[in-house]
């Protein structure tokens, strides 16, 4: 990517009720605070904030009828919220900085007889760029990306996963700074799903920023830097991958050889056996201490591991059982 953009463009003037971001960090490519979005009286969307620094792959999280969609969709400026403001890139009228910008849309959509070289560079033409440089990046990029062959072939030719290769490929052609996607794994074979996330990490290490929207949770911990967890159009938690994890201790799986003895009393009392195995929260103290007394207790160690929460656990414990639930429906639904 070669598309530079100047402080001037992407500072914009934060005006009256931002909060100023501390001097060493990143610039935000989103910002949004207070969004709020009701359709015929019901509230899809109630309250919700959210900060993307520019660079970043941040992930929206959360069940189908959350309110994914229609937050990206207040975001990009396709939808005006009810309440509450929004920024890219500074900016509060998302449409005048388009061109910065990629989208593709949870409804796919490409002209049928429409050749795949051609459907590219219409996408890029729709932010700005000349037909004939579109053409010649969509060559470029069907070329890169293993579909070189495909390039005069119509849409309705190619199959279900070489469609929305093409439609992605559309949407990064003008060379975006930001690119929001909406379910982008939705529909995609596992091999497919692999070069969509090799796609998005090169993205990011360009320097673009990469927002999509899952309800597949082990998309979101592989790739994301941080992730807003929505659930009923709330937004509970939002921040980095790594501290959502971290709001669960890890937990520790002992196996001794001895059953009984003195050492037990090291163990927190919220401690669980399950069949030779103890399982227990890690101790703030620690786990040197636990360990020593489990040597001088001669509880004799046969095995001890310390396990990390995932992003599913955390996403339990913050969401709840019920919103676990519809995302695991969900994922079941799809294939996932």
């Amino acid at each position: 990517m070669d598309m530079a953009v100047s402080n001037h463009e992407t500072a914009g003037n934060l005006g009256t009720g931002w909060t100023a971001q501390p001097a060493d960090a990143r610039p935000l490519a989103i910002e949004a605070r207070g969004l709020v979005k009701s359709f015929d009286g019901t509230r899809a969307v109630d309250g919700v904030d959210i900060s993307v620094p520019e660079g970043a792959i941040y992930g929206i999280l959360g069940p189908n009828g959350a309110g994914k969609t229609t937050t990206l969709r207040m975001l990009l400026g396709i939808i005006d919220p009810d309440e509450g403001v929004r920024r890219v890139f500074g900016h509060d009228r998302p449409h005048d900085i388009g061109r910065l910008i990629g989208y593709l849309p949870e409804e796919r959509g490409l002209y049928p007889a429409m050749k795949c070289v051609e459907a590219i560079a219409f996408m890029g033409a729709l932010r700005g760029l000349p037909l004939k440089e579109g053409r010649r990046r969509g060559a470029e990029l069907l070329e890169r990306h293993g579909l070189g062959h495909a390039a005069d072939r119509q849409i309705r030719q190619l199959s279900k996963g070489m469609a929305q290769t093409v439609q992605l490929l559309g949407t990064l052609v003008h060379q975006p700074r930001l690119v929001v996607l909406d379910e982008p794994f939705s529909g995609l074979d596992a091999i497919n799903q692999g070069k969509l996330e090799l796609m998005i990490r090169a993205l990011a290490e360009d320097g673009v920023t990469v927002i999509f929207s899952t309800h597949v949770i082990h998309h979101a911990e592989r790739l994301c830097e941080g992730v807003a967890i929505i659930a009923g159009g709330k937004v509970p938690y939002a921040g980095s991958v790594e501290a959502a994890r971290d709001r669960i201790p890890a937990q520790v799986r002992l196996e001794t050889r001895a059953r009984e003895g003195a050492w037990l009393s090291f163990l927190p009392p919220d401690t669980r056996r399950n069949g030779d195995f103890l399982h227990f929260p890690l101790p703030e103290s620690g786990i040197e201490p636990l360990l020593k007394g489990l040597i001088e207790g001669e509880a004799g160690i046969l095995s001890l591991s310390i396990e990390r929460a995932g992003l599913h656990d955390a996403f339990v414990a913050i969401a709840g059982e019920a919103a676990a639930r519809q995302l695991a429906a969900d994922n079941e639904g799809a294939g996932a």
